[in-house]
């Protein structure tokens, strides 16, 4: 049975209703070329305890992270989330919440909001966040498109060593938006002179620190750089872990930060749903996508929560939205504050510090290695080295051995010869000093 059980009665009636000849009629608009011509190359239907089997053995091909050494990252991180953290968000008034359409009535979703865009205002060093967007590249776009209407010009520059996913969908949504996007050239070294691509048309730098590569910088003179010449500086954050070490990025200057969340109570999860945090200064919030979740208090004088701006457009109408985010990642969110609470301002701070120790730990082992050449001077808890062979055949042959050896930089950025050789690794604190000791003497075995 269908899941939309349907007679042919029904469809006859439906289609008469609309004033169609058949089901083909609907899609007219189709071009001919797009339209299948026979039904896909599928199994046929099977019964539940069928499906299920087929589904579980695909699973099982599957290799987590946490069954193997893993130093992978370069945008995706792997962090202990505290079972309380999951024991809160399974309860049902969270677990079955949506977007607060009618927020009076959602006071636990709005106080949790308020208290998740407190937090992401605090660690990023910022004036105000909103009530969080899908996941870090999204928010990274939507900061581009704050930043054109902001200053009303149409250049938006990134660096090189912004990852290139997030570069990629800031390239999708500026398409149609009569803009221009000038992308520097990958920077596994971290010299890049962005300032210099400033001028009068451009809206905004967009930089990621740490970057891809893993290069920590000081990002005070090119936001002195973006204020003379009136464009926005707009950093990004990867790894979100990193701001309970390093300065954050409002105390350099920066006019928007965009981050990704996945790193606080989420897990890597294949791939989402992920979290995108978004925060600017005061003077911008009417430009910021998304919405706010404001305190105040009602009649009787006690504290509620209210839905202070809806800049999204199923709120406004759709020529005035400032952009057309359709929901929130609530869950996520609340996945994140828990777990950011639970540590604290110390907890936190000494879980960054640990994620920097092991990564000191990585980069001296790899350093160690005849013709390992470790390219980072300053970095939080990932870096890049330079292999004396292509990287991919070596990361290969070390899954096969159970150390996920990290992201060659040749798959992130495809065509770019100069990178073949190039490594991206990363060690959190659920990196131990034997994993590290065990993907040292593989790829020493490797290399020979």
């Amino acid at each position: 049975m269908r899941y939309l059980p349907l007679t042919g009665a029904d469809r006859k009636a439906m289609l008469a209703a609309i004033g169609a000849a058949s089901v083909d009629d609907l899609f007219a608009d189709v071009p001919e070329a797009a339209r299948l011509t026979e039904p896909l190359d599928l199994p046929p239907h099977a019964g539940e305890i069928e499906v299920s089997r087929a589904l579980a053995a695909l699973a099982a091909r599957n290799v987590a992270a946490g069954e193997a050494a893993s130093f992978l990252g370069a945008g995706a991180y792997r962090h202990h989330v505290p079972a309380t953290v999951d024991h809160l968000i399974q309860r049902g008034e969270f677990l079955t919440s949506y977007t607060p359409y009618q927020p009076e009535i959602s006071q636990g979703t709005l106080q949790y909001l308020f208290e998740f865009q407190t937090q992401v205002a605090l660690i990023t060093g910022m004036e105000i966040a909103n009530a969080s967007l899908y996941d870090g590249a999204s928010a990274c776009a939507e900061a581009a498109l704050m930043a054109r209407r902001a200053t009303r010009r149409r250049k938006v520059v990134a660096s090189g060593g912004l990852h290139p996913h997030w570069r990629d969908t800031v390239a999708t949504l500026l398409r149609y938006a009569d803009a221009e996007l000038v992308a520097a050239p990958a920077d596994p070294l971290g010299g890049e002179d962005l300032a210099s691509r400033i001028d009068a048309d451009t809206a905004c730098v967009i930089v990621q620190n740490p970057g891809v590569f893993g290069h920590l910088r000081d990002l005070s003179a090119l936001g002195r750089a973006c204020a003379e010449k009136g464009a926005l500086l707009v950093v990004c954050v990867a790894e979100v872990v990193s701001l309970g070490l390093c300065v954050p990025p409002g105390a350099m200057g920066a006019d928007i930060v965009v981050a990704e969340g996945q790193g606080l109570g989420n897990g890597l999860n294949f791939g989402g749903p992920y979290l995108g945090l978004f925060a600017t200064r005061e003077r911008f919030v009417r430009q910021m996508p998304g919405r706010i979740a404001g305190q105040t208090v009602d009649a009787d004088g006690r504290r509620g929560w209210v839905l202070t701006l809806s800049t999204r457009e199923q709120h406004i109408r759709r020529e005035k939205a400032t952009s057309n985010i359709c929901t929130n990642s609530g869950l996520c969110a609340l996945a994140f504050t828990i777990h950011l609470a639970l540590l604290g301002e110390a907890g936190f701070r000494r879980l960054a510090r640990i994620n920097h120790a092991r990564a000191c730990e990585l980069a001296d082992r790899l350093a160690a290695i005849k013709g390992v050449a470790v390219l980072n001077d300053a970095f939080f808890n990932e870096i890049t080295v330079r292999l004396p062979a292509p990287a991919a055949p070596v990361v290969d042959r070390l899954a096969e051995d159970g150390v996920f050896a990290g992201v060659p930089a040749a798959r992130l950025f495809p065509g770019e010869g100069a990178l073949a050789d190039h490594l991206i690794l990363c060690a959190t604190e659920l990196n131990t000093a034997d994993e590290i000791e065990r993907l040292g003497t593989a790829l020493e075995g490797a290399l020979r």
